[in-house]
């Protein structure tokens, strides 16, 4: 079963296929995608990779986590569940059509 583990230090100006080939030095990779920001179009510096086997997932976690890659130390751990957002809703602010009684 594919873990999908986090990457954090990543350098601004890594590739998705830059990431996905440093990680195959672990073991085969499922997928490696860089978390982009949608404003700037810019890199946020992290991103996942998911392994194909838990024990690839285990080997990558030591071999690379506090290591250096492309002059930043990454951050490398197994991947949390998302958690769950409140679809649409109140989000606070001032409501312009809101009357007072």
């Amino acid at each position: 079963m594919a873990k999908k583990l986090y990457v954090g230090g990543l350098p601004y100006s890594t590739t998705n296929d830059e990431l996905k080939d440093h990680f195959a030095q672990a073991g085969e990779v499922a997928s490696a995608s860089i978390i982009m920001d949608r404003a700037s179009g810019r890199s946020k510096g992290f991103g996942f990779v998911e392994m194909v086997n838990d024990n690839d997932a285990e080997t990558a976690i030591n071999m690379f986590d506090g290591k250096e890659f492309g002059g930043r130390n990454l951050t490398v751990s197994e991947a949390r569940p998302m958690e769950e957002r409140p679809a649409g809703g109140d989000r606070g602010g001032f409501n312009r059509n809101r009357r007072a009684y």
